[in-house]
């Protein structure tokens, strides 16, 4: 498995880490609504739940482009690389998210955004 794929793997994985940031401690958490008990919350919790959206509606783009780039033979260590770096900057979106720093947020969201754009000039 190249590194790249351990990626995709990984950010398949990660709005998980999103989603049990926002159910914390579950207080008075509904099982039976999961996402009506979701959509009342506020603070860290709200957060984690919005990026959990986020990670999630970021991944097919970022899928596309790995697998694309591997199909057409990008060079396997940019490949990587691009990938690794919009792996970390998902994990500081997630951070930012949740601690409340838009702006960093935002600056991280967009370098996650260059790095897939970046793996697409691979091919």
């Amino acid at each position: 498995m190249t590194i790249a794929y351990a990626c995709i793997l990984f950010m398949g994985l990660f709005p998980y880490v999103a989603a049990g940031i926002a159910k914390k401690g579950f207080e008075q958490y509904d099982n039976s609504m999961p996402r009506q008990w979701l959509a009342k919350q506020t603070g860290f919790r709200a957060r984690a739940n919005a990026a959990q959206a986020n990670l999630f509606e970021s991944l097919p783009l970022f899928f596309a482009a790995v697998i694309i780039a591997s199909i057409n033979q990008a060079p396997q260590a940019r490949l990587d690389l691009l990938a690794l770096g919009f792996v970390v900057a998902r994990i500081a979106y997630l951070i930012c998210y949740v601690a409340n720093w838009a702006t960093a947020r935002s600056i991280v969201w967009l370098l996650g955004l260059i790095c897939v754009i970046a793996i697409f000039f691979q091919i």
